[in-house]
């Protein structure tokens, strides 16, 4: 049972200052690149980008299709035909609960 972990100050990159591992002082230039990406910043997402879309009626789907009648040699057939126009993105919403970000630079849990 060793330790065999580095000896370096933690930095976190996402505090306002730079208190614990000051990026200055220990000149890391990659760390100073993310205290000046990051001022103030968190690591939750709040909102996002919805994927969905209104349509005419201000009915809201991730994809709407449209019921045809094709007659083909005599017979009739019902067939599902894509409406891509006339469609509204629903826009930016509000998450129930707040994820953690993508690019969050920090092991969360090690198994």
């Amino acid at each position: 049972m060793g330790g065999s972990g580095s000896k370096s100050k933690v930095f976190w990159p996402f505090s306002g200052s730079a208190s614990v591992g000051d990026p200055t002082k220990e000149g890391n230039e990659q760390s100073m690149t993310r205290v000046r990406s990051f001022p103030g910043a968190t690591p939750f997402v709040l909102i996002r980008r919805s994927s969905m879309f209104f349509d005419e009626d201000g009915d809201l789907a991730h994809e709407f299709y449209e019921e045809t009648i094709v007659t083909k040699n005599g017979r009739k057939r019902a067939k599902l035909k894509r409406i891509q126009k006339n469609l509204t993105p629903q826009g930016i919403i509000k998450l129930d609960h707040p994820c953690i970000h993508v690019d969050f630079p920090v092991v969360l849990c090690e198994a």
